[in-house]
């Protein structure tokens, strides 16, 4: 039976067997006319694969699945996921040669449309996804195409995806003294791995769950490993004496994590106790991630060069390091007295005619 339907389901199934190989894939329809095509055009495939030794034709969903396999240790690959699994209703039924221009950009006329989350108290959520968001999932698609052309060798030739113009945001970051305000309005587990924070630059979860393998305090260094950085590759920290006092503070509290709260590692910063100490010294929208930013912005205010921040931070990319650039004219201080200037003569000292 070429078509069939599986129980509780409407969608319609193929049923092919070609040279003794059965293959039984979903039509993505319960148009039985539309199945029916899809049969008949999977089945001529199959057949010139097989006979004329064409390169076979590849799912979209066969393409998720590699690179699920692939970047299993990639530290995003849970917000991956979350990408693919809302494309899944528009490419799961589709072959990677079927993508073209006009559907990408159909794809990204339909992200861009403001939804709601519903809740359970209370009105649902309204959603209006801005740029980045949009771009966050045509970056999958492109990520995807790319890897299936280039590496994978499925396919020939990809579409241009184009991404939408995002606003430049400005770096949010806080002067010594107003973390200080926030350290001493937080509880001292809180406090004690912002101070960590601000003596690293590491990211939220490299704090939260840093463990005591990973701390030499002899040598004062600690590391990252691969499966915990974004970028997938080992970050040495070098640690600050500010750093290794905090550790030493630390020492013996548990035995696997290095900050716990009530015995416990801590999971989440991103708390109403947090909240409550931003507003309390004026801060809003404060995030945790923004005490990365100011570590950066700091180095970069006290003359740290900026291929040297990229390495301390991790980042692979030096263009994610130049948005601190600004923020540092060191470099600069040597050359604005050099041209000529005009005489530094008083109003008072000039002559009257």
């Amino acid at each position: 039976m070429p078509l069939f339907r599986r129980k509780n389901s409407t969608t319609w199934w193929i049923d092919i067997t070609i040279d003794g190989k059965r293959i039984q894939r979903t039509s993505g329809t319960d148009n039985k006319q539309q199945a029916q095509e899809f049969h008949d055009r999977l089945k001529t495939d199959l057949w010139e694969q097989k006979r004329l030794g064409t390169k076979p034709r590849r799912t979209w969903q066969e393409a998720a699945v590699r690179y699920a396999e692939e970047k299993a240790g990639k530290a995003t690959l849970n917000t991956d996921l979350s990408h693919f699994r809302w494309l899944d209703r528009y490419l799961s039924d589709k072959y990677l040669d079927e993508i073209n221009k006009d559907l990408i950009a159909e794809i990204t006329k339909i992200r861009k449309l403001p939804y709601s989350i519903p809740r359970t108290k209370g009105p649902d959520r309204q959603i209006d996804p801005k740029p980045a968001t949009v771009n966050r999932t045509l970056e999958i698609i492109r990520c995807v195409l790319r890897l299936a052309r280039d590496e994978w060798e499925w396919i020939d030739h990809i579409p241009t995806v184009k991404l939408l113009k995002e606003a430049t945001r400005r770096i949010s970051w806080i002067t010594r003294e107003k973390a200080e305000e926030l350290l001493n309005a937080l509880p001292y587990h809180s406090s004690e791995m912002m101070r960590f924070t601000l003596e690293t630059g590491l990211r939220r979860a490299n704090v939260t769950h840093l463990e005591w393998e990973q701390v030499d305090l002899e040598r004062q260094t600690a590391w990252i490993h691969p499966d915990q950085a974004k970028a997938g590759k080992p970050i040495p920290v070098p640690l600050s004496d500010n750093a290794v006092a905090i550790l030493l503070r630390w020492k013996g509290q548990h035995e696997k994590y290095v900050f716990v709260f009530e015995g416990k590692p801590v999971v989440q910063t991103a708390t109403k106790t947090w909240r409550t100490a931003c507003a309390s010294v004026g801060l809003k929208n404060f995030r945790w991630h923004d005490l990365r930013h100011t570590w950066a912005s700091w180095h970069a205010q006290d003359g740290t060069p900026l291929n040297v921040l990229q390495e301390l931070g991790g980042w692979e990319s030096s263009e994610m390091v130049r948005r601190y650039a600004h923020l540092s004219t060191v470099h600069l201080a040597d050359y604005v007295n050099r041209r000529q200037a005009l005489s530094d003569v008083s109003v008072t000292e000039r002559k009257t005619g």
